[in-house]
């Protein structure tokens, strides 16, 4: 249950990644006194929100709602990209293939068929066709589909961009390490207090450590990535290779065309991954991640398959047990609110993030809240973001 908001509050929000920034945003746009604090520096070089891009997708399989919000999320990243003054948004389109026909069922089927349902024009591409538009494609893909609407988002760069507005809109930032949270009360690690009528948390994999309560309703898990030297930059370049998916839940790979400004191509994985503890495990890519990587592509782009690994990270997710985001106020503690629970898919949200979360804080109706409330997940419920691999 929402507090009861008869005045704007004082609220501390626990965490500066994409949940964290945007509802600070959005909050302070709405009349509320803000705090943000995080450990700093903004981007958290350990927070998942932080890297080069991250892939803004529409492609849900038939799960309409998060169509529908990332139909939503794309003009509010365009229209960042006016007001921050740079592109960090990049429109090159996705491409999903497949290593089989499509057929019903299957992520990629199902996602083609709502793009349609819903007025899109996802183009299907099959065969040869597909080596002949994406020439860096190999011929083990068959089958799948082009959407022109979608692409990625610099990350890490965006959510520097939005703290820096924020903190001019008036957000306070605080560098430190929340120790324990309490109702409308937060104690640092260096016995620091903070103080206000709502704590916001949303600390990504961190979350559980401060909320207890939710820690069998969550876990932390750590996903490869790499950073690769491209020999051929135009190949990998759109028009010719947009972000990909690569028969995505049967091998978890997906990554991006190259990146000019860092002048790599990045892969990466969104399967199982490891379960870690958020600080005491560390946060490495194993020879065996590099050996499935080496597979890949020499199944998949055999002009990348000897390409040098210039930079590896573990991306470690806030993953709910189902997959689905957790945005709601503590059941029995009202002056706490819990935003996170990203599990690998939040990014892509990001414009509507914010405006989500403050809705959630002042009990405005939206329907899309249905599905983050606070919820009892059992052992053993299963994950249900569509495009996730889980074997």
């Amino acid at each position: 249950m929402a507090l009861g908001l008869l005045k704007p509050l004082n609220i501390i929000v626990v965490g500066a990644g994409v949940f964290g920034v945007t509802s600070a945003r959005e909050l302070r746009r709405r009349g509320h006194a803000v705090t943000v604090l995080d450990p700093g520096p903004v981007p958290h070089p350990l927070a998942a929100s932080t890297d080069i891009s991250k892939v803004v997708r529409m492609e849900y399989g038939d799960d309409e709602q998060y169509m529908e919000m990332v139909e939503q999320a794309i003009p509010g990243f365009v229209a960042w990209n006016r007001d921050l003054g740079r592109p960090l948004y990049h429109e090159g389109g996705v491409t999903m293939f497949t290593r089989q026909p499509m057929a019903p069922g299957d992520f990629e089927y199902e996602s083609f068929q709502m793009l349609l349902a819903r007025g899109h024009e996802p183009t299907r591409v099959q065969g040869t066709e597909i080596q002949r538009r994406f020439p860096a494609w190999s011929e083990a893909y068959v089958d799948g589909f082009h959407h022109a609407r979608g692409g990625y988002v610099e990350s890490g760069r965006l959510i520097a961009a939005l703290a820096q507005k924020a903190g001019a809109a008036g957000v306070r930032f605080v560098e430190g390490k929340a120790a324990g949270v309490r109702e409308g009360r937060v104690t640092l690690t260096d016995s620091r207090v903070l103080t206000g009528d709502l704590v916001v948390v949303a600390a990504g994999t961190w979350t559980p450590l401060l909320v207890p309560e939710l820690r069998p309703m969550m876990r932390s898990t750590g996903h490869p990535v790499f950073h690769l030297e491209a020999r051929d930059p135009d190949l990998f370049s759109a028009p010719r290779f947009c972000t990909f998916m690569a028969d995505v839940t049967g091998t978890g790979w997906y990554g991006f065309p190259y990146n000019p400004k860092e002048r790599v191509i990045k892969v990466a994985n969104h399967g199982v991954g490891l379960s870690l503890h958020p600080d005491r495990d560390a946060r490495e890519v194993y020879p065996d991640d590099h050996a499935q990587l080496r597979a890949f592509l020499a199944m998949a782009f055999p002009a990348l398959a000897d390409a040098r690994v210039v930079y590896t990270r573990r991306c470690v997710y806030c993953d709910t047990l189902d997959e689905h985001f957790w945005i709601d106020y503590h059941p029995a503690k009202p002056g706490i609110l819990v935003a996170t629970g990203g599990s690998g898919h939040g990014m892509k949200f990001a414009p509507i993030l914010g405006p989500l979360i403050a809705d959630a804080v002042e009990g405005v109706d939206n329907p899309w809240l249905e599905r983050f409330k606070w919820r009892d997940l059992r052992p053993g419920t299963a994950g249900q973001e569509a495009a996730r691999h889980r074997s």
